[in-house]
């Protein structure tokens, strides 16, 4: 595969072309030697400045390459692409994985903050769904089943009784058409799918457009967009799992999380919710004030028995219908903090309680809370609790939906 031409940004250009306009004017022919020595010590001062990245931004980077072939015969590609300060984003086109995010910590230090696989068949199997785009739903849907006006749909039981996260062949296991894009708003790709009337039991040819946009003030935005000719349950999020130490550094569990959240929906022994919209007041899922992710989470409290620690639905506290400020989680060694906003009245917060071992990127081992997930949802089992706030797409809509994860440094 060839690589996609480098899109140097306007900066470079005015910078490096700005050193060719300074000297003569055209006809004049007695510019002072006191005046053109000073001119060249600029011109050098300049290129040094550029050279060693303190003068001009960076211009973005798109790259693409070759990542491997499906069992099918599908070929697989890897997207890398920069912003103006250097924050790194590879993401593939099977599943729409982002497969690494390369962020600074204080002394700006860049160290890719996901957890993943270095090749690509450990994404083929890729129980944990490191990366991935999930969907038609994400989350549960109870009993594998739903009624939607009046017909009966079964799906497959992929997660004990019930579905999880689009079930047998989601989303994160197909090949996406992929549309590298560079413009004002940032660089990214574009990912388009249809999935065919009938696919994984769901109604409906659906058509899914996800946006991948990383921006110049080092946020990566996910914007998801869906039309279908029949109605449809649809719950499409991200799943990426975090280490702001650094993928393969320990566990997370003296992360600092916040949770704009003041309510939970609890759930059952197959973590199905009940329906019940509950205060997380005087409970270890009060995250309303930054709590290190371990400092409750062995306590001896029913729903996180259930979970095996955390693996809940977090209400979110909005204000209106713009991306809401969901969730803050800062590591206290390098610095790093995230920050989510979404359009989502949900996110899932996932304290990476089943990983178990699994051989990770650069020969680490991802032990039990190696990693942790901020899911942005609506509630899960929409379909089957009509208390919930509805995922129903119909004939004539659009589902939209925006998520941002703003990465930063603390010192």
């Amino acid at each position: 595969m060839g690589a996609i031409p480098i899109v140097w940004s306007s900066a470079q250009l005015a910078t490096t072309g700005g050193l060719q306009t300074i000297g003569r004017r055209p006809g004049n022919t007695s510019m002072s030697y006191r005046h053109s020595a000073f001119l060249a010590l600029v011109a050098l001062v300049c290129c040094v400045l550029v050279a060693t990245g303190s003068f001009a931004e960076k211009a973005h980077t798109m790259r693409k390459e070759a990542f491997g072939v499906t069992p099918q015969g599908s070929p697989v590609e890897l997207y890398t692409f920069t912003n103006a300060h250097g924050l790194e984003v590879r993401a593939i086109n099977y599943g729409g994985i982002i497969v690494s995010l390369r962020v600074p910590d204080k002394p700006g230090q860049l160290d890719d903050v996901v957890l993943g696989f270095d090749g690509l068949q450990g994404y083929l199997d890729n129980k944990p769904y490191f990366g991935a785009i999930i969907g038609r739903y994400g989350n549960r849907i109870a009993g594998a089943q739903f009624k939607l006006d009046g017909v009966s749909h079964t799906l497959a039981a992929n997660n004990g009784p019930n579905t999880l996260h689009g079930g047998n062949i989601g989303f994160n296991k197909i090949i996406w058409k992929a549309e590298p894009f560079d413009n004002e708003r940032g660089v990214g790709l574009i990912l388009r799918h249809t999935s065919p009337d009938g696919d994984e039991g769901y109604p409906g040819n659906l058509n899914v457009e996800v946006t991948y946009t990383l921006t110049d003030q080092n946020e990566l935005i996910f914007d998801y967009k869906a039309t279908t000719d029949k109605a449809t349950p649809i719950n499409l999020t991200q799943h990426a799992y975090f280490n702001l130490a650094g993928e393969g550094h320990g566990d997370v569990l003296g992360h600092l999380l916040m949770l704009n959240a003041d309510r939970f929906t609890p759930v059952d022994k197959t973590l199905i919710p009940l329906g019940e919209l509950r205060s997380v007041k005087n409970t270890p899922l009060d995250f309303t004030k930054p709590t290190a992710i371990g400092a409750r989470i062995n306590q001896n409290d029913e729903q996180l028995m259930l979970g095996h620690g955390y693996d809940h639905n977090f209400v979110i506290n909005r204000t209106g219908n713009g991306p809401e400020l969901a969730a803050r989680v800062r590591e206290p060694e390098t610095g790093r903090v995230v920050e989510v906003y979404t359009t989502e009245p949900g996110v899932q917060f996932y304290s990476g309680n089943f990983l178990d071992g699994i051989a990770g990127k650069n020969g680490h081992i991802y032990k039990q809370r190696f990693g942790f997930c901020l899911e942005t949802q609506h509630f899960p089992d929409s379909p089957n609790q009509p208390g919930f706030p509805s995922t129903i797409l119909r004939p004539g809509e659009t589902y939209r939906s925006r998520t941002m994860y703003r990465f930063s440094v603390e010192k």
